[in-house]
């Protein structure tokens, strides 16, 4: 009995030694794996640098979300479409047997890690500054302006530039320092987005970088699949490094207009009927108001009321209210007839008289109006908190059942953060493209847009939020709204599936012919680089 024992023992130990053998085997082949990428990559030629430090990889693994932090394994920092060229290619060269993936990043506005590459390379887009940006205007006005520039330059800056031609582009997102790169792999939205379309659809032309480090000029003519596919295609095909942007004669002025509304239908009635009409404003948008006392004094910081002596008397009562935005463009010499304009249009609206507030600013300080914001909010510590922002795209004939459960019901107040409620209309979006839009003709966007107060455990904490955030997902899908999340994140392949829904093989077929070892763009977790041992 003692013998079978010791026998028993002696098979467990071996068994116990071959398997700690066959781990450490793995585990330093691993090591060894991992610690030759540094030197490899270090023998691509560069005009840029890479950066291998601890202070650079931190700041890689941080967004706007200020949520998750995946460190990388090294940053490049590229002077050149060759710098991105050469790295791509090598780690797509290094087959499948590599563990590197590749995000490209900008200016670091992602919310949930979309832009990290753990393990990975990260590539700082901010430093590609060429090609310099070129405006060109055709004399003989056959064709609208355009100005070229890198994948990686901020809105803002092309904006400062173009003014210096007289003209601007078209189409804006609600804040201007986000790369081009950044805001074409989603769609770029704002309250130009009704007239105009959402960016994507007011770029020409694209130079992109794919997933096996080819170069492609791409246009709606030109390479057309990958052209579409890039646009709203959170990354997953190929690294936008210069784009073609439409522009269009700038004004000089704004007149900048909000008015409230307590009845729900009257305010998205209206708002339809101005993005709907020819010529009404060149700007809509609108948000949700709840628990919110002191609202008309504060706007008076900035607004002017159209009759003080009723605003003063206007009181919230603790109701839902809703704000309708509005801006008009002008020169000053046009001052006359925009005013004009914008008289005949409000004739035409149901708002609450007492609530009407209006100003006059420039054109950038309009555009620019949340970077303002934004430098009050960092003097306080109150920029770098978590983000936990939802958006989604609701069709117009769901938007009423969506408000009455959510606005008061789910959501209990609107102190951290804005609610924006707006609509635009479908014909203004390519569907050929990427992006992921309701079959309806209008559709409005929804984004909530709460910060959370660090290790608080109220209303105003992170786990508060994602809670809310996820009542609210959960009754979209019960309901069957046909809701679609705009800059959307999910955690499994069966969940994009579902999001893409029919555009899902096509997504998939783009995936496979422009970037087959799925290098780029790890952090939306749509695919996973799959790794062999060889």
């Amino acid at each position: 009995m003692r013998y079978i024992l010791g026998e028993h023992n002696i098979l467990f130990l071996k068994s116990f030694a071959f398997t700690i053998l066959f781990l450490s085997c793995i585990a330093i082949r691993l090591n060894l794996c991992l610690s030759s990428i540094p030197s490899s990559l270090k023998s691509i030629p560069l005009e840029g640098h890479l950066k291998l430090d601890q202070v650079s990889l931190s700041h890689a693994a941080r967004d706007f979300g200020n949520r998750y932090q995946y460190n990388p394994m090294a940053v490049l920092q590229p002077e050149s479409v060759s710098d991105i060229v050469a790295t791509i290619r090598h780690i797509w060269l290094m087959g499948p047997g590599s563990h590197l993936t590749i995000a490209a990043k900008g200016h670091g506005h992602s919310l949930q890690g979309q832009a990290q590459a753990h393990g990975g390379l990260v590539i700082n887009m901010e430093s590609l500054k060429v090609p310099e940006m070129q405006i060109h205007v055709d004399e003989g006005n056959k064709s609208p302006p355009y100005v070229d520039v890198s994948g990686g330059e901020l809105w803002i800056n092309i904006l400062h530039e173009t003014l210096r031609y007289g003209l601007a582009p078209r189409s804006w997102t609600d804040y201007l320092h986000l790369t081009v790169g950044g805001t074409l792999s989603n769609a770029g939205v704002s309250g130009q987005t009704f007239r105009h379309g959402p960016q994507i659809s007011n770029v020409q032309q694209l130079e992109i970088v794919t997933g096996t480090g080819e170069v492609l000029n791409c246009s709606a003519e030109n390479n057309g699949d990958l052209f579409h596919g890039v646009l709203g295609g959170l990354g997953q095909f190929g690294i936008i490094t210069r784009a073609r942007i439409v522009l269009e004669p700038a004004p000089t002025m704004v007149k900048w207009i909000r008015v409230l509304y307590s009845d729900f239908t009257a305010f998205t009635r209206d708002q339809e009927r101005l993005i709907s009409a020819e010529k009404t404003f060149d700007y809509i948008e609108g948000f949700v108001i709840i628990n919110r006392t002191g609202l008309l004094n504060n706007w008076r910081l900035s607004f002017n009321p159209r009759d003080p002596v009723q605003a003063s008397h206007f009181k919230s009562d603790g109701r839902t209210l809703f704000c309708l935005e509005m801006a008009k463009y002008f020169n000053v010499e046009e001052i006359d007839a925009a005013n004009q304009e914008v008289e005949e249009h409000l004739s035409r609206l149901s708002y609450i008289p007492s609530t009407l507030f209006s100003t006059e600013v420039t054109f950038v300080d309009f555009l620019d109006r949340v970077h303002i914001s934004e430098v009050k909010l960092r003097s306080k510590g109150l920029w770098d908190v978590p983000h936990p922002w939802l958006n989604l795209l609701i069709p117009k004939s769901q938007i009423l059942n969506f408000a009455q459960v959510v606005f008061g019901n789910i959501l209990s107040e609107t102190s951290n953060g804005p609610v924006l409620i707006y609509p635009v209309n479908k014909s203004k979006w390519d569907n050929r493209t990427s992006v992921v839009i309701p079959e309806e003709d209008i559709f409005y966007l929804v984004a909530f847009l709460t910060s959370a107060v660090p290790s608080s455990n109220g209303t105003d904490g992170l786990e508060h939020i994602l809670s809310q955030n996820k009542r609210i997902l959960e009754f979209c899908e019960r309901a069957q709204l046909g809701v679609k999340q705009y800059l959307p994140h999910y955690n499994t392949q069966q969940e994009w599936r579902a999001h893409f829904g029919p555009q899902w093989e096509t997504f998939l077929q783009r995936k496979s012919v422009y970037d087959p070892l799925a290098i780029l763009a790890p952090g939306q977790r749509i695919f996973q680089k799959a790794i062999t041992f060889s």
